[in-house]
């Protein structure tokens, strides 16, 4: 009985004791970020709890295990585990950190930045980071678990980095799509080509990019639809990125309007329509005849706004405006289709027998005034 119920005691308290001390500590961390709220260092770093209680346990669990002389069935198995939870609960721990630290890094930068194109390049190049460091501290955790832990493992890991060179190579042709959009979403992020926040064109949809990882980006669609592609399309294809040197765009609304179309007035109701409209920035405006046909005209009217969103609701704005003020004010200036049938020229209703002829008044048939042959 005392085989079992001193290992279960020691094992017992000392995860208590750890409990408590990670409890305290987020108590402290509490107390320090409510006397310091010009940080959110202190808030950020309780989110470190969990992986700090793994690795408090785990360590004083080994360290009284070897203090108190514990002896339980599948030693060595205990032990491993034990190990391994601590090499991973650390690189958890690692990784927690630095994501604090990274995100009260960037909160200070937006707060003393202006630019926003600037903030959201920082983010997008420190998010990349992120993701490179956690890869890393994975890659490394399972290595030194894989080496140092299990000692059956060691002579695997010592022939595996004898033969890197072949290894490496055969990887690189396995994986090279992979490598590709490793490497190439590391020169996105640090290229300055397409930042998270951008608002972007791709295969004819139009977005906002709302994530970027090692491998795909993710493009947020206008009607909340997401876009996921591979970051070396980015490298490879052209694509429209409207946030390049700011937000600012110009939106366009074509019209199709019969010749008659009082052209000057239109331009004047335009001006007068914008005047009125938060959603237009008052750079400048257009209204001019881009093109002709021999049954319409075409007009395009041209307004600038301060981004992309309000693009889209000042051109719908304009295209219903001008429309309703030309059906109230000049409906004749709407394009109109002639359905009416086309008059015969006279020689041709000579040659149509006489019982087929049109009659006076009809269409294609003479006036009732004109003799009929």
């Amino acid at each position: 009985m005392d085989d079992v119920l001193r290992p279960l005691l020691v094992i017992g308290g000392t995860i208590a004791l750890t409990l408590v001390i990670g409890w305290l500590i987020d108590r402290a961390l509490c107390a320090a970020d409510t006397r310091h709220p010009d940080t959110k260092m202190w808030a950020l770093l309780r989110r470190c709890q969990m992986p700090l209680q793994l690795l408090l346990a785990s360590a004083a669990v080994q360290v009284a295990y070897s203090a108190f002389d514990l002896e339980l069935r599948r030693d060595d198995l205990i032990q491993s585990m034990l190990a391994m939870v601590t090499i991973f609960s650390a690189a958890w721990l690692t990784i927690r950190a630095a994501g604090a630290v990274a995100e009260n890094y960037l909160a200070h930068y937006e707060a003393r930045t202006a630019d926003q194109a600037r903030v959201r390049q920082f983010r997008t190049q420190l998010v990349m980071i992120r993701r490179v460091i956690t890869t890393l501290l994975a890659v490394v955790a399972t290595a030194v678990t894989m080496l140092l832990v299990f000692p059956d493992l060691r002579a695997l890991g010592a022939s595996m980095l004898a033969s890197a060179g072949v290894i490496g190579i055969i990887a690189g042709v396995a994986a090279q799509s992979m490598l590709s959009n490793l490497f190439a979403g590391l020169q996105v992020a640090f290229g300055d080509s397409v930042r998270i926040g951008d608002t972007v064109v791709v295969d004819g949809e139009w977005g906002t990019v709302e994530e970027i990882s090692l491998a795909f980006l993710t493009v947020r669609i206008w009607d909340d639809r997401r876009l996921t592609m591979p970051v070396s399309y980015f490298n490879s294809k052209p694509y429209e990125n409207w946030s390049r040197g700011g937000h600012e765009i110009t939106g366009t609304v074509f019209l199709h309007l019969d010749h008659t179309t009082p052209v000057g007035e239109l331009r004047k109701r335009l001006q007068e329509f914008l005047l009125d409209r938060q959603d237009w920035d008052g750079r400048h405006w257009s209204l001019v005849v881009t093109d002709t046909t021999p049954s319409t005209i075409e007009v395009r009217a041209a307004m600038s706004s301060r981004n992309a969103d309000n693009s889209w609701t000042l051109r719908c704005a304009v295209r219903e405006e001008l429309i309703a003020w030309l059906r109230d004010n000049h409906p004749y200036a709407l394009p109109r289709i002639a359905t009416s049938p086309a008059a015969a020229p006279p020689a041709a209703v000579n040659d149509v027998p006489p019982a087929e002829r049109p009659l006076p008044g009809q269409a294609g048939g003479p006036s009732p005034s004109e003799p009929v042959n």
